[in-house]
């Protein structure tokens, strides 16, 4: 009787596969799709390439506690920290990351730096294009990392415009 049974479940298995094959094939238009992902989709929950943020005043927000390099477990982020003075004053705190470097040969993309950091500096973006040939160009510096200045500081000329208010970022 176990016999019989064996036969029937890989009977059962055997036809779900037969049945797949005959299926058209569902794939996304990745390379030639519209827009800036070119057809990729994206959930929430997607961790690419990993971007530093600014505040709304347009200073970076690290302020060089390396709790983010403490909490990784591969060991891919490495930073130098500096002291903001009055004349170059970079971050909204007394430190800055001079060097803010991110192994992406080593990184899991496991998110405990998004998770460790206390002021939300370092975030996933949606970068996905990381494949080179060159292992050395996939050490991202501070520069690659950090994101735009933000619209309302002079990065986007159409929210300058004060008689255009529909275009204005809603509060």
């Amino acid at each position: 009787m176990g016999i019989v049974k064996n036969i029937a479940a890989i009977a059962k298995g055997m036809s779900v596969t037969f049945m797949e094959m005959f299926k058209p094939t569902v794939v996304e238009n990745y390379p030639d799709g519209p827009g800036p992902t070119r057809g990729a989709m994206f959930q929430d929950r997607f961790r690419g390439m990993h971007v530093l943020q600014r505040d709304e005043n347009g200073l970076e927000k690290c302020v060089a506690c390396f709790l983010c390099a403490a909490a990784c477990p591969s060991n891919c982020i490495y930073i130098e920290a500096a002291e903001n003075t009055e004349t170059n004053r970079v971050s909204g705190a007394e430190r800055y990351a001079k060097i803010y470097n991110i192994d992406y040969n080593r990184c899991i993309f496991c998110g405990y730096c998004v998770e460790a950091c206390p002021t939300d500096a370092i975030t996933h973006g949606h970068g996905f294009e990381l494949a080179t040939y060159n292992a050395s160009n996939l050490v991202y510096r501070k520069e690659q990392l950090l994101s735009g200045v933000p619209a309302h500081i002079g990065a986007n000329a159409v929210f300058n415009q004060g008689d255009n208010y529909r275009l204005t970022p809603k509060k």
